[in-house]
């Protein structure tokens, strides 16, 4: 339990203090209208899931890239998932992917896509294992 924070008051206000609005959490509210300015009217996306790794490269960003452009491009020296640069980056994933789009079409940097394996391994694979432990 927190203790009740006291109001400030300045000499020439009269009455009781506003009471202080609650503070607000890291993730929530947010300005929609930011979001909207950042990632664009269009908001193009490219074909991006959580997992896939973004490049940059080059790590100087261009004059023209934006201040989230340029903060991508400078944390994505070394390879980073779409879901690590969401949150270093304090912006929802449908925003980032409108960056990294942009990104994407003026080549400034390269996705990844993450690698699968196979769901069954491959029976030779498996019978040459089973035959090197039977020499033993």
């Amino acid at each position: 339990m927190t203790p009740p924070q006291r109001q400030r008051r300045t000499p020439g206000q009269n009455g009781p203090a506003e009471p202080a609005a609650p503070a607000k959490k890291e993730g929530e509210g947010g300005n929609p209208e930011r979001l909207y300015v950042v990632a664009g009217p269009d908001g193009e996306r490219a074909d991006i899931d959580l997992v896939t790794l973004i490049v940059a490269r080059s790590p100087d960003p261009p004059p023209s890239a934006t201040p989230e452009q340029a903060a991508l491009l400078r944390l994505c020296v070394a390879p980073l998932s779409v879901a690590e640069l969401s949150a270093y980056l304090s912006l929802p994933f449908s925003v980032v992917t409108v960056l990294i789009t942009e990104l994407l079409t003026a080549e400034l940097v390269q996705a990844r896509s993450p690698i699968v394996r196979k769901a069954l391994p491959d029976r030779s694979l498996l019978e040459a294992v089973m035959h090197g432990l039977q020499r033993l």
